[in-house]
């Protein structure tokens, strides 16, 4: 018998149904000559500190840094986990082969390796590596099974991770716990978590110290279009005023017009970072929500595999797709004109240099039923983003309008869509690099002027502030850690950082979960707000390695090469130790007697 383990019931369900095991047992369904069984997600963890040894179980500075000689796994707590780890002890010594069919990701290879580790699995394995459940994507992966051997790196990539979240938050939690903690009150500390915490805590700084100046911009309304000062802002109120003076009571004249056309191309397809902003900004959801949502169409067959970074699909997926387009029958207004021609195959949607384990979330084309309201709104952003991608460019002409009273210049400016081309699917939909500046003038459908025509206009001088950063959402609380912090708006250069984001896309939305069930963060309106304890908290970390998004990020990068057998992981590790270390000596030689507010609910 070959025996598959799947991450949990309902997709081992799905791929027993496929290879035609019919007959349910106690933890596994059997047929065909296939046993298929699975785990709950994660069965087995890390070694907590009083497993290595009874001295580790008090928390003391003295016992700091925790390093252990050898880092073990042992099985979660919980009377379900460990039944059915007993039945899938007993099914994989019983086993010819077993197939890892966990999700096909760092987390999902991980999970896995654990329980066959803790098992003593000693048969060959194999690795069922699939980006949708539907049965034609499960039956293909099971024609091209692979060797399990070719998934160690990412195998070691996410056990670094986990190894050097271990020491970290261990050490740090018990150290500034027991050092800056009220009446033993729990601070904790996290590789991700931290400096994520630091990003919104020192945008909240910006804000506070923020001290708005006064600017005055000139401005004149003629025919009902709205010309700026050439000038821009004036910082002294007495350079305006005097072009007002001069101007007031004169004729207004175009002097010149010009017409370009130009071009955009159609938004990205969406990956998990890119779906939470979106959802974010339209409906309000939260990342966490999100993930969710998204996790339950994948298992509901709608979509294609969720927890990735990409933006792009792997050429092998372009003959396929005027299938799934046949499949969106909901949308079969959009599809039809895109189904009597050959497909657009834009270097801007298919790119195999971009794409490594998983390509870009798409729908399936399968049929979908009982949706949540969430679920559909959600569902439907990625099926017109994804239609969206064959449609033609939308052409627009931007028209510049300059005029001038008295050689005092003025400007206009004013775009209009010449063919909606994409914009025909996703309406307002705009590329992520097209968010709204408020300090962008906004641009309108001009009336028709002519060079040399004048007349009366009615000038306005105003007095405004400058204006503080924004606090962060969670949109761009999730861009920034894509990007360590760094503002960032072009897709290209964003792409180019991905690699030294802080988080995965996958644990993104749980280390912004953790900073609200801590009370570091709290939440008014759609604004991200640090609680005095969250604010306390980093002030008193002095390590920057600590709480530096920059210097995370950059762990981060290490973490792929791992996955990409570029770095070792064992360099990764010593790396992680070492900081250990450090940061329990620079605590220890801190001899204020600073303690940390601790907010309750």
């Amino acid at each position: 018998m070959k025996l598959c383990i799947a991450e949990k019931p309902s997709v081992a369900r799905d791929i027993a149904e496929v290879l035609g095991a019919k007959t349910k047992k106690d933890g596994y369904i059997e047929g065909n000559g296939y046993r298929v069984s699975w785990t709950f997600g994660h069965l087995c963890t890390l070694k907590e500190p009083h497993d290595y040894t009874a001295d580790w179980k008090s928390w003391r500075l003295t016992s700091l840094p925790m390093i252990p000689p050898r880092f073990g796994i042992k099985l979660l707590q919980n009377e379900a986990y460990e039944k059915q780890f007993r039945i899938l002890e007993k099914l994989i010594s019983e086993a010819e082969a077993v197939i890892n069919c966990g999700d096909a990701g760092q987390e999902g290879e991980l999970i896995q390796r654990w329980v066959m580790q803790k098992a003593k699995c000693s048969c060959p394995v194999y690795r069922l590596w699939i980006s949708s459940l539907t049965e034609e994507a499960i039956r293909e992966g099971f024609r091209n099974l692979k060797e399990a051997s070719e998934f160690n790196r990412l195998y070691e990539a996410g056990l670094s991770r986990a190894i050097g979240d271990w020491l970290l938050g261990m050490n740090a939690t018990r150290l500034y716990t027991l050092r800056y903690g009220q009446n033993k009150q729990l601070l904790s500390i996290g590789r991700v978590q931290t400096p994520t915490l630091a990003l919104i805590v020192n945008r909240q700084k910006e804000i506070e110290q923020f001290k708005p100046e006064p600017y005055w911009e000139l401005k004149t309304v003629y025919r009902e279009a709205t010309f700026s000062s050439v000038k821009g802002k004036f910082t002294k109120r007495e350079d305006g005023e005097a072009l007002l003076q001069i101007i007031t009571g004169k004729d207004f004249t175009v002097t010149d017009i010009t017409y370009k056309k130009g071009k955009e191309s159609p938004p990205r397809l969406f990956d998990l970072t890119s779906l939470q902003v979106e959802c974010n900004k339209r409906f309000s959801f939260s990342a966490d929500d999100t993930l969710k949502l998204i996790q339950g169409l994948y298992e509901k067959k709608a979509v294609t595999y969720p927890r990735v970074d990409t933006t792009f699909l792997s050429d092998d997926i372009y003959p396929k797709v005027p299938q799934i387009l046949k499949g969106l029958t909901a949308y079969e207004a959009l599809t039809a004109p895109l189904l009597t021609t050959k497909l657009p195959k834009s270097k801007k949607v298919f790119d195999n240099t971009k794409v490594t384990d998983h390509h870009a979330i798409i729908p399936t084309g399968k049929a979908v039923n009982n949706l949540s309201d969430r679920e559909i709104k959600l569902y439907d952003l990625i099926a017109r983003r994804f239609i969206a991608a064959f449609y033609p460019d939308c052409e627009i002409a931007t028209t510049t309008v300059l005029g001038e009273v008295e050689k005092v210049g003025f400007k206009a400016t004013g775009k209009q869509i010449l063919s909606a081309g994409w914009r025909a699917v996703t309406g307002k939909d705009t590329p992520d690099n097209a968010e709204k500046d408020d300090s962008k003038e906004e641009t309108s459908v001009l009336p028709a002027f002519t060079v040399g025509e004048h007349g009366p206009h009615a000038p306005d001088f105003a007095e405004k502030m400058t204006t503080p950063p924004k606090p962060y959402t969670e949109a761009t609380l999730l861009r920034a850690m894509e990007t360590a912090g760094k503002t960032v708006e072009n897709e290209e250069l964003r792409d180019a950082m991905k690699e030294n984001g802080i988080g995965r896309p996958s644990t993104r939305a749980a280390i912004i979960e953790t900073l609200f069930k801590r009370n570091y963060v709290r939440k008014e309106k759609k604004n991200l707000i640090a609680t005095q304890t969250g604010v306390e908290l980093i002030g008193v970390i002095r390590d920057e390695l600590l709480k530096s998004a920059e210097l995370t990020g950059l762990w981060e990068k290490k973490l792929r090469q791992i996955e990409r057998g570029e770095y070792e992981a064992c360099a990764f590790i010593n790396e992680l130790k070492e900081m250990a270390q450090k940061i329990v000596e620079n605590v220890r030689s801190d001899k204020s007697n600073r303690q940390i507010t601790i907010e309750t609910k």
